[in-house]
């Protein structure tokens, strides 16, 4: 394992839905109720201190110090369960979180690239706040950001901002690339927009010297137990970011930019 000490390594887990039948494209990133709760037992007694992406970023972009062996819980896309018993979970044991939300996915009728699947809904979006939770930007439709026009990537970005900061009555901040796509040209642009931060996936422990722009996320699949967080929350378990991209993710870039100038926008996922 390369990168950042065990005692910096900043372990940020990405969660989906928790539900106990989640549709089968998404399968394969949900965990149950039971294993949540496992989950966040976990988290609470390796003596991590919870932190939202914003208190993170703070602390990263002002230089002072972190709070001892700090851990980050994150949400994307607004899954239904996510205002309601999953934010009761987290708020039942003092556990901040951020949730990044898909706006176009949240208003039915709206064109998402999304499958079907229950959501909450955008009205529901300040309930996360009041449960302790932050609300960062997740795009209007979810398509792989690395592979739009110039024109069609500040809307994604600035669109679902907006829209978030109209039914929060706040600026939104914080942005994550779906399924983790970004590039350099991304990374501007999600700064132009107005986003303070970014988060992308990259299978990996954040650290103190980790890019604002895209921060690694460990993303938690169904097949994840209790003895796997507490692995993540020991900074073991995978690398440590920063680090760069790999020839094979360039490689798979390239080839999605190509097939996305004859199909269209995909859905990232």
């Amino acid at each position: 394992m390369s990168g950042a000490p065990a005692h910096t390594r900043i372990p940020v887990l990405l969660y989906h839905p928790v539900m106990d039948d989640p549709p089968a494209w998404i399968a394969e990133f949900t965990v149950t109720p039971r294993q949540f709760a496992s989950h966040l037992d976990a988290i609470t007694g390796s003596g991590r201190t919870p932190l939202t992406v914003g208190a993170l970023v703070g602390h990263l972009t002002a230089g002072t110090p972190l709070p001892p062996r700090p851990v980050v819980l994150t949400f994307d896309d607004g899954f239904a369960d996510l205002a309601g018993p999953t934010a009761e979970a987290l708020a039942a044991r003092s556990l901040p979180a951020t949730a990044y939300l898909t706006t176009g996915a949240l208003a039915p009728g709206r064109p998402c690239l999304l499958p079907p699947a229950p959501m909450m809904t955008l009205a529901q979006a300040p309930r996360l706040e009041e449960y302790g939770m932050e609300v960062g930007g997740h795009t209007v439709s979810h398509p792989q950001l690395d592979t739009l026009r110039p024109a069609a990537l500040r809307r994604e970005l600035r669109d679902s901002k907006a829209e978030l900061e109209d039914v929060l009555g706040r600026e939104v901040l914080h942005l994550a690339y779906p399924h983790g796509y970004n590039s350099p040209a991304v990374r501007r642009a999600a700064k132009a927009a107005g986003y303070a931060s970014a988060v992308a996936v990259r299978h990996a422990l954040s650290s103190r010297t980790d890019e604002l722009f895209r921060i690694a996320r460990l993303i938690v699949r169904r097949d994840h137990t209790a003895a796997d967080v507490e692995t993540w929350m020991e900074g073991r378990g995978a690398r440590a970011a920063p680090y760069p991209d790999s020839l094979p993710t360039v490689g798979w870039r390239l080839y999605r930019r190509a097939r996305a100038l004859v199909k269209g926008p995909e859905f990232a996922g």
